[in-house]
């Protein structure tokens, strides 16, 4: 039986498992994916696959970079809990990806979780499993951004493993590379400057702009100035460029960076968790739930 892209989508999504570990179960079991999953759990995937359906929320952003500074690597893994997030086993696993994933420069996730993990022969994918059976939670590589430095330094920043930052800069020093990574985990812009913001997001904005101001009741010309003021009030708050450096709220980072002779290229920012739907737990509606059951 052909093995075929859509099936092995549908065993991922069912098992949490790596796009290569689900290839290899339906070929072994010539495409029937029951017991791909059978087998699966029997190899010592079990509680994996038990768990690849819970919300995975909590756990690490690291960063690591180059001896030579060219290179860096924001990674984020996700754990179920705070508690396990903070936990030795999941904290070394997460580092040994970030190494992984600096070396070796895979394309995808799919790619990084077949890589070798330099113990026992293991691959990063087989790691992740061992670590879900040790912890008792889902575990998952959610993503990753590996840089190569366009300018002359890349700065990182990590704040309390839950924040994390790249930026690829030209001129300055690492002291104002490591400012801007600050200014940027901790004031959240969307791109460097008013060019690179996505057309779709300023049309959404600039339609609900000019709804507002047409309640005003005032002239479309004036109307029109009403928009494009607050457009660029906008595009000063979501643009690195825009914003009051945290540090000298008087002074915009685009002063900030000319004054030292620099710029910036881009910039990645990592958050924990962040865009992931987190299950709320209501446990009187849960008792209720099973006492009507019952």
């Amino acid at each position: 039986m052909q093995i075929t892209a859509s099936l092995v989508k549908e065993l991922r999504e069912r098992t949490g498992a790596g796009m290569m570990e689900c290839k290899r179960a339906l070929t072994e079991s010539n495409g029937d994916i029951e017991a791909a999953i059978e087998a699966m759990r029997k190899s010592g995937a079990a509680k994996a696959v038990k768990k690849a359906g819970r919300i995975a929320a909590e756990g690490q952003v690291v960063a690591a970079q180059s001896v030579d500074g060219q290179t860096a690597v924001l990674l984020e893994v996700n754990c179920e809990t705070d508690f396990v997030g903070k936990d030795e086993n999941f904290g070394g696993f997460v580092a040994m990806v970030a190494e992984r994933t600096l070396g070796e420069n895979p394309a995808d996730i799919d790619a990084l979780a077949a890589l070798p993990s330099g113990v026992d022969g293991k691959s990063v994918e087989e790691r992740r499993q061992e670590l879900v059976s040790k912890v008792g939670e889902n575990v998952q590589v959610r993503r990753f951004a590996r840089f190569e430095a366009t300018g002359d330094r890349l700065g990182t920043y990590i704040h309390g493993m839950r924040i994390g930052v790249v930026v690829d800069m030209v001129g300055g020093d690492d002291a104002l590379a490591r400012d801007i990574c600050m200014h940027i985990a901790a004031s959240r812009p969307v791109c460097v400057d008013p060019k690179e913001v996505p057309q779709e997001l300023l049309a959404k904005e600039r339609e609900i702009y000019t709804a507002q101001a047409a309640e005003s009741g005032k002239p479309a010309e004036i109307i029109e100035k009403m928009v494009e003021g607050r457009l660029k009030k906008y595009l000063g708050e979501i643009t690195l460029l825009g914003q009051p450096f945290v540090k000298q709220p008087d002074t915009t980072v685009a002063k900030l960076l000319s004054d030292a002779g620099a710029s910036v290229n881009r910039f990645v920012r990592f958050e924990v968790g962040e865009g992931i739907e987190k299950q709320a737990e209501n446990f009187a509606e849960e008792v209720m739930a099973q006492v009507k059951g019952a």
